[in-house]
């Protein structure tokens, strides 16, 4: 892809610098030593649109770090981010529409996300229309590059999350990687593991083909008995963990569970619990 000059300069060398081990600059200042773990609460949908407060409490007491929003439950930016301050717990993510990052939508987006301290704008899905063809999806390419060059300055970065039918090819090609083979240094790669096996793809050789790029990445099991947490199904996670640690430029570990089960918040304690007992 051409980048327009304006582009170029907004990135400038220092993001550049992603894709280089060790040279992440989408969350400087993350300890590097251990990758903190958070939980996407779309894992808890149900029982945050019930009672958040009380989620984010349990979420917190469990030993989470952070928590990944999907949704704000009707609170304000100030009200959520007295909960998470609550409950010593940081945002690491949030899911947004792509509409809420356009136009004259774009500055409250910004402004909220400034109140939670919150980095990370992560696109969740694209209208079909972004990917119904390889000029589409480099154009939406551009689209991504566009949106983070604008948040960068706010200390704000646009991401893409992964599900399933962007690993099914498009004429031969694959969309995540016509996405991200396309897109300036500053988006984020958020790599869903589960999703991309659901879809055909290998979120190994996706971390090592861009590295660098996932500087979130959403830990979520795949195949196993239904409801499976961390641990007990099919992913190869000492091989998803060691790409992360080394060449990923990961900057947290997101853990999302979004099996419908009866007991969620015990589900997403046995993942943390799963994490903790290999080391992380």
């Amino acid at each position: 892809m051409n980048y327009s000059r304006r582009s170029v300069l907004k990135f400038g060398a220092g993001a550049a610098a992603l894709c280089a081990v060790g040279a992440n600059p989408l969350s400087a200042g993350t300890d590097q030593k251990k990758i903190p773990i958070a939980l996407q609460l779309y894992s808890l949908r149900n029982q945050c649109a019930k009672d958040l407060p009380g989620m984010l409490a349990a979420v917190g007491k469990m030993g989470y770090q952070g928590v990944e929003f999907a949704g704000y439950h009707g609170r304000t930016a100030a009200e959520l981010r007295k909960m998470l301050d609550d409950n010593a717990l940081k945002c690491c993510g949030t899911h947004t529409a792509l509409k809420t990052l356009q136009g004259d939508a774009l500055k409250a987006t910004v402004e909220f996300n400034k109140v939670l301290g919150n980095p990370y704008l992560i696109v969740p899905s694209l209208p079909h229309a972004n990917m119904a063809s390889l000029d589409a999806l480099r154009d939406t390419a551009k689209l991504l590059t566009d949106l983070a060059a604008k948040v960068l300055d706010e200390g704000l970065h646009v991401g893409y999350h992964s599900h399933a039918p962007d690993f099914k090819a498009i004429d031969g090609q694959i969309p995540w990687e016509v996405i991200f083979g396309n897109v300036g240094p500053g988006v984020v790669m958020q790599l869903d593991v589960g999703n991309c096996l659901s879809g055909g793809g290998d979120p190994a050789a996706e971390l090592k083909k861009f590295p660098g790029r996932a500087a979130t990445i959403h830990i979520k099991e795949h195949g196993g008995k239904p409801g499976a947490v961390l641990g007990e199904g099919t992913v190869n996670w000492n091989e998803i963990f060691s790409i992360c640690e080394t060449t990923g430029g990961t900057q947290w570990y997101i853990v999302e569970h979004e099996a419908d089960v009866k007991t969620p918040l015990e589900s997403v304690k046995r993942c943390l619990d799963f994490l903790r007992k290999i080391g992380k």
